[in-house]
């Protein structure tokens, strides 16, 4: 199973650096729409739409390189008080409950996206573009941050049954201020 997380490391990192990309085009496209507006009265028009596809389509493949770094944002008021074990097993219950909601969220993405696909939807902008296209990424990414939720699930649950604490904190407990720490050095 370590052998999974590894590949979806790999995938999710490629995820990023994809949907980071797509961004970066978008700021593109949206600074060349604006210098043509502003000195040529003109607009290649689609600016917008583009980068709305960019922003959902990186933000759903970053998500799940976001929880295999374990920078989601968590609030940890009381939980440095509490004992290893329940720290551990509150940190596995969390990430169930949170599996099955990108599981809800995962099965209606793929809703919109067959939805668009069956019905061969288009934007009503000048570029008309295919919405199953796009939602396509988008859908995918969030299918994937499904299967990484629920990859760490397994593997965190395997580990807490195992009496390993401490791989259940490595896998999807907070980042102690240390590691904090190291990762910005």
């Amino acid at each position: 199973m370590d052998y999974l997380l590894i590949w979806a490391r790999r995938l999710a990192r490629y995820g990023a650096w994809f949907g980071g990309a797509l961004i970066l085009g978008a700021a593109g496209v949206i600074t060349v729409e604006i210098l043509i507006r502003k000195f040529f009265s003109m607009s290649i028009g689609g600016a917008d739409e583009l980068s709305t596809f960019a922003l959902a389509i990186g933000s759903a493949w970053a998500f799940s390189f976001t929880m295999l770094d374990r920078a989601h944002v968590r609030i940890e008021s009381l939980y440095v008080i509490f004992p290893t074990r329940l720290c551990a097993l509150l940190d596995v219950v969390a990430q169930l409950l949170f599996t099955l909601i990108i599981a809800l969220v995962a099965w209606y993405g793929f809703k919109v996206f067959a939805g668009s696909w069956s019905m061969n939807s288009r934007t009503l902008s000048p570029l008309s573009t295919p919405l199953a296209i796009p939602q396509f990424f988008w859908a995918s990414g969030l299918i994937f941050f499904f299967l990484v939720s629920g990859l760490l699930f397994f593997r965190a649950l395997i580990a807490l049954c195992m009496g390993d604490l401490s791989k259940v904190q490595a896998l999807i407990g907070p980042r102690t201020l240390q590691q904090e720490v190291e990762q910005e050095s």
